[in-house]
């Protein structure tokens, strides 16, 4: 199969759309395996404006009196089994460098008129070459928040050549997006419905699942066009006598404006932030206020930070085009953060206006969360109701680990889970076989720490299983700050409970044996009351390089 993309776009191989058309033809290679490519850079061709003097008609018929690079172009054309016009929307239609190459194929014509089955318009010219079985896609962003209502123009254009309804279309909104870092995370994911558009346009057409993908905002509206008008450096001035006032604002103001832009307003967390953001490199300041407004940024350090970040300007730009992580960049030493550290803990939800909140929701599925009382509730169960009656309190420990795996389905299992409700069930075995609680409990302690000392030296240790559902979900584990921070406390309840084992071990033998459960349960009180403070003060305590 011929391919051959038409990139009209005078920025040539640095065109936004390209992005979006290498994406779409990556993924037509993949659902097609005998293909060949051809590419032609308008920006790069020697293509004039049409003379109308319909020599190509009558003259010399099918060759146009311009010598230029038009000829080629009309062998390709006919070469290629699909053609994928390639362009951004000029002024609500083609650029003028590609509407020339469209004017110039009036050689493929023959000048009889004709009305076509299909064809749009009130007459039209037949065609010199056999054009059947030929197929068209069209490729375009543009820099509205939407594609939708502003390509009308290109849609007359295309139903003139091609018949309507004869070729595809992708278009996008927001295309200077794709050519912003620090949103790349968004953009690919975007690239990578246009790949799967172009594998099932390979098979035939493009399904409405991934259509709708494609239909979806990059940002929302309000967001988006925030981050435009920052880009820009002008101000709107009143509005009303149509001039603007250049601000002269530096790059790292820009920046910060779209940074700012980003505030997601519904996840307001009920009070203020003030955001002071110190470039270090540049000794440029600049204060943001997250209100439940929207945000806004200050110039002039007026108001009180709540939270400040001190870090080179390129730093921070590596960070937000992902390029580093933040937590590793943190843990380098690289920025430092001063004040409320709540707000790094919640960044990604509070910056959360990188994609629209309902197309988030309906593209990706609901995930499951891991829930820590799985795993404990059939550790005090255990503890508690055989000291109250042997039997009875063996059977209803095992009732619980019988009945635990009913929860699965609302919640994500973990190892942990899963070796919990062996071991509980074999100590409650062992109990009501004869074995002498005196040496079951103490060695069930001293299962549990066990349990949580060895996955401190696996990749996940287990307090972050559970405790990640608060940060993110499975992102917050590729976080090497999370992790260090868990690896420690999963550490301290370790130790807890190998010392719960030797005393629980002490006390059985002692009168106040039966009071063994209430006397293990004060410790565990007081290490969740830390526990509670170290989560916060330690990430803190490393990121202000303390």
């Amino acid at each position: 199969m011929n391919i051959l993309v038409i990139n009209g776009s005078p920025k040539g191989a640095d065109s936004n759309t390209c992005r979006l058309t290498y994406a779409f033809l990556n993924g037509m290679k993949q659902g097609i395996q005998d293909i060949q490519t051809k590419e032609l850079s308008i920006s790069r061709m020697n293509i004039k404006p049409c003379l109308g003097c319909f020599s190509c008609w009558k003259c010399t018929p099918g060759q146009c009196c311009i010598q230029d690079d038009m000829q080629q172009v009309i062998q390709d054309l006919l070469w290629a089994d699909i053609t994928i016009w390639s362009f951004p929307l000029y002024y609500f239609t083609v650029p003028g460098s590609l509407k020339n190459l469209i004017d110039r194929q009036l050689p493929m014509l023959l000048p009889f008129m004709e009305e076509k089955e299909g064809q749009v318009g009130n007459g039209n010219h037949p065609s010199r070459y056999d054009m059947s079985g030929k197929r068209t896609v069209v490729i375009s962003t543009c820099g509205f928040y939407t594609a939708k209502g502003n390509y009308d123009g290109v849609y007359s254009l295309f139903d003139h050549l091609c018949g309507r309804g004869n070729y595809t279309t992708v278009f996008c909104g927001q295309g200077e997006l794709f050519r912003v870092p620090e949103l790349s995370a968004r953009t690919n994911e975007y690239l990578s419905y246009v790949k799967a558009a172009g594998q099932e346009y390979a098979s035939g057409n493009i399904s409405d699942q991934t259509q709708e993908l494609l239909d979806q905002l990059l940002l929302p509206r309000e967001t988006f066009e925030a981050c435009a008008d920052a880009s820009w450096g002008i101000d709107k001035g009143d509005g009303k006598t149509g001039e603007t006032t250049t601000k002269k604002e530096s790059e790292t103001l820009i920046f910060t404006r779209q940074m700012a832009a980003l505030y997601c307003k519904e996840n307001y967390p009920g009070k203020d932030i003030v955001l002071e953001m110190h470039y270090t490199d540049v000794e440029e300041i600049y204060q943001i206020l997250l209100g439940k407004d929207g945000s806004h940024v200050y110039t002039d350090r007026s108001l009180t930070a709540t939270t400040k970040i001190e870090t080179p300007v390129s730093v921070w730009r590596a960070i937000a085009a992902g390029e580093i992580r933040g937590d590793e960049a943190m843990m380098q030493g690289l920025y430092k953060v001063k004040g409320d550290f709540t707000l790094m803990l919640k960044w990604d939800t509070c910056f959360g206006g990188s994609r629209p909140q309902m197309a988030r929701a309906e593209a990706a599925p609901a995930q499951k969360n891991t829930n820590m009382n799985i795993m404990l509730i059939p550790w005090i169960v255990l503890w508690a109701a055989p000291a109250i009656h042997r039997q009875v309190g063996c059977l209803i420990s095992i009732g619980v680990c019988a009945l635990i795996p009913l929860i699965f389905y609302r919640n994500k299992k973990t190892v942990y889970d899963i070796l919990t409700n062996a071991l509980v069930t074999g100590f409650s075995v062992t109990m009501l076989a004869g074995c002498s609680e005196k040496w079951i409990l103490p060695l069930s302690y001293l299962s549990f720490g066990v349990m949580w000392l060895v996955s401190c030296f696996g990749k996940v240790p287990l307090t972050a299983h559970y405790s990640m559902n608060s940060y993110g979900g499975a992102d917050a584990l590729q976080n090497a700050l999370f992790l260090k921070t868990n690896r420690i406390l999963t550490m301290l309840w370790g130790v807890l409970y190998l010392f719960t084992s030797v005393f629980t071990w002490l006390l059985m033998r002692t009168p106040v044996s039966s009071y063994i459960g209430l006397i293990n349960s004060v410790l565990p009180i007081f290490m969740g009351i830390f526990t509670a403070w170290f989560q916060k003060w330690y990430p803190a305590n490393v990121a202000g390089g303390k």
